[in-house]
């Protein structure tokens, strides 16, 4: 009886080793995507309802993908120059529009 009991208390140390690393590790990984999150947050502005980032990449890639959206639902582009002009002026404007809260 001695013997097993032995034998488990081993067994129960030689589990408790190899997997410890792997229970820190995850226990680690959980702290990062809490602080990450929090750091997700405290990067991104509200301005009038909508969120935008503070990074520059990131902002650059969040108005131009709500430009492409804007020239989605409006006409083709034009293919006068006058009319480019004002097409973008339009476009511009719905941008500055749909940040001031107007959508």
């Amino acid at each position: 009886m001695i013997e097993v009991l032995m034998v488990s208390l081993v067994m129960l140390v030689v589990a408790v080793c190899a997997f410890a690393p792997l229970g820190c590790t995850i226990f680690a990984q959980s702290k990062t995507a809490v602080a990450a999150k929090a750091k997700v947050s405290e990067s991104v502005t509200e301005f009038s309802g909508i969120l935008v980032p503070e990074d520059s990449v990131l902002k650059r890639h969040f108005l131009a993908q709500l430009q492409a959206e804007i020239e989605a639902t409006l006409f083709p582009r034009p293919t006068d120059s006058m009319l480019q002009r004002h097409y973008d002026a339009l476009v511009a404007s719905e941008l500055e529009s749909r940040l001031a809260g107007g959508r």
